[in-house]
């Protein structure tokens, strides 16, 4: 029974895979969103929308600040390779309190805000596409389906940052680190990067301690913890996972909260089609 529930397991994800290079194959800036949770729901026409809607494709390498808190926002951000973060910072102190993978809509609410309250910054090397804020207002007033879909972009950013407020609040050091590096391992694997073993990120430790609001040394003691209790490595960039059943339980992770599996899976509720139904009630 087992080995069957493996053997499943491992077709999905090759299947996953397929998907995935046929996706990028046709859509390579945007192929990746909402990969494994709503892109389903999208027609081939908002596919093709979604892939004009990118103006401009940019590169950076190292760390890059894209936007900084208070500047005007004219366009929106889709990360199409590499990690961006949300950080706040004074004189005195740095706080990540965001990542995003590529495929995430990074400050699509920056449409609405006009001015972010805290600075997008890229990490490693990075690239990513330009979306004049003028054409997401063309669809806005023509395509209310997929501005339905996008607004479930920006809500599941919210979703994400309420469970770091719970873990961070409830967990200890080693909790907080491992629900960090679990929640990135799922996220990866759901657009297409990232395997079963782990994954490669440009994030340090330091990046870690300002994730999760601790001390360097904190964060280099509950990594050394989680290598000598054989359940994560963390060396040159590269995450290992050891043992993902201790990993999920030491973060308590339920991964339900990104929408992509579990009791929040949205399902085919949000199809077009059904929409359009719902509506003609």
């Amino acid at each position: 029974m087992e080995r069957a529930a493996r053997t499943r397991v491992k077709h999905a994800m090759r299947d996953d895979r397929g998907t995935m290079r046929e996706e990028l194959a046709q859509f390579p800036m945007t192929g990746r969103f909402l990969a494994s949770r709503l892109r389903h729901a999208m027609t081939a026409l908002e596919k093709e929308l979604l892939e004009s809607l990118v103006d401009d494709v940019r590169e950076t390498n190292g760390y890059t600040k894209i936007l900084s808190r208070g500047d005007f926002c004219e366009y929106s951000t889709i990360l199409i390779k590499g990690f961006m973060t949300r950080v706040i910072e004074d004189e005195t102190d740095r706080s990540i309190v965001g990542l995003q993978v590529p495929g995430d809509f990074v400050d699509l609410h920056g449409f609405a805000l006009k001015r972010l309250d805290h600075d997008l910054c890229a990490l490693g090397y990075t690239q990513f596409g330009i979306v004049p804020h003028e054409r997401l207002r063309d669809v806005l007033e023509n395509e209310p389906h997929l501005a339905r879909l996008f607004w479930f972009g920006t809500l599941l950013d919210a979703s994400i940052h309420r469970e770091w407020l719970s873990k961070m609040a409830r967990l200890r050091a080693v909790g907080r680190i491992a629900h960090v590096i679990t929640e990135l391992w799922y996220r990866l694997r759901m657009v297409g990067l990232g395997n079963s073993s782990g994954f490669t990120t440009p994030f340090t430790q330091v990046d870690l301690a300002h994730i999760c609001g601790l001390s360097e040394i904190h964060v280099n003691r509950s990594v050394r913890d989680l290598r000598e209790g054989e359940v994560v490595d963390f060396r040159r960039g590269r995450i290992t996972i050891l043992n993902a059943d201790r990993l999920k339980e030491m973060a308590r992770f339920n991964p339900a909260y990104l929408y992509g599996e579990g009791g929040l899976e949205v399902g085919s509720a949000l199809n077009k089609e059904a929409g359009e139904r719902q509506m003609a009630k």
